[in-house]
């Protein structure tokens, strides 16, 4: 399977998974152009896309994803409240690309399967995402308060996870956001903190050594990557864990593709 994070944080987030014969996008939250240029610098083809996949329906997730649709003909998968949410956002789509799918249901597109999972953050239905072409499984878990049972038992057995690690909680404490802002990016239906973050990882290195763990969403306000990342190998150490052996962590970028990954 291939796996690349073309965009990730608080800006903009879309992300490509594939296996040799099926290409998918979970979300599209930046300008279409700006994902035209994610799939050159990948080198991949945004015609061999076979659909959007959307986790929810804030703009950082669903920005491009009209856009693309039109541009390509893709077909555009979401539960029936996030469509409803988001509908107008999106702009005209083609009937035959308004694709309603059940939370906690798969999808089959050729060899992979694409699963959905609930997550706790403050969206109308928001979903997470696990693909599987059948011996290797990538997942998709952003955009959460809480790690909760059933992100972990949907993504614990993972080759890659995409993970929320958005904000360091002094920087966003004493940062330049109002009192609301903060109260809900804390809340258990906000967003997971560095710490948060690293405690979640601990757990999971349980369940599978050696996966691929990137760090993503980013907050571009109340986190730095080189805090964040730092912030995860501490709770690492003390776990005695070691990066690089029993789990390899790295970095999504917001603002450029974070390279391809194959498993």
């Amino acid at each position: 399977m291939i796996f690349s994070s073309l965009y990730s944080g608080s800006s903009g987030n879309s992300i490509f998974v594939g296996s040799d014969r099926t290409k998918i996008l979970i979300d599209a939250g930046m300008p279409g152009k700006k994902i035209d240029e994610a799939f050159k610098a990948i080198s991949e083809n945004p015609k061999e896309v076979k659909g959007i996949f959307i986790t929810h329906e804030h703009s950082d997730h669903i920005k491009g994803a009209g856009i693309v649709s039109r541009k390509y003909d893709i077909p555009i998968y979401a539960n029936p409240k996030t469509w409803s949410a988001m509908e107008k956002s999106l702009g005209k789509i083609k009937e035959h690309n308004i694709k309603i799918i059940e939370k906690r249901s798969t999808v089959v597109i050729d060899d992979l399967s694409i699963k959905s999972f609930n997550i706790p953050h403050d969206a109308i239905a928001p979903v997470g995402y696990t693909i599987s072409d059948g011996n290797k499984k990538i997942s998709v878990a952003t955009d959460f308060g809480t790690y909760t049972e059933e992100i972990k038992e949907n993504i614990k057995d993972s080759e890659i996870i995409l993970l929320e690690c958005n904000h360091d909680i002094s920087m966003l404490k004493y940062g330049p956001y109002p009192y609301t802002l903060k109260r809900r990016i804390l809340s258990e239906i906000g967003h997971l903190s560095n710490e948060d973050c690293g405690t979640a990882i601990v757990d999971l290195v349980k369940y599978k050594q050696g996966k691929k763990i990137l760090l993503g969403h980013l907050s571009g306000t109340n986190n730095l990557p080189d805090l964040a990342y730092q912030t995860v190998l501490n709770s690492l150490e003390e776990h005695g864990i070691v990066q690089g052996d029993d789990v390899n962590i790295a970095m999504a970028s917001r603002h450029e593709p974070s390279g391809i990954i194959r498993v």
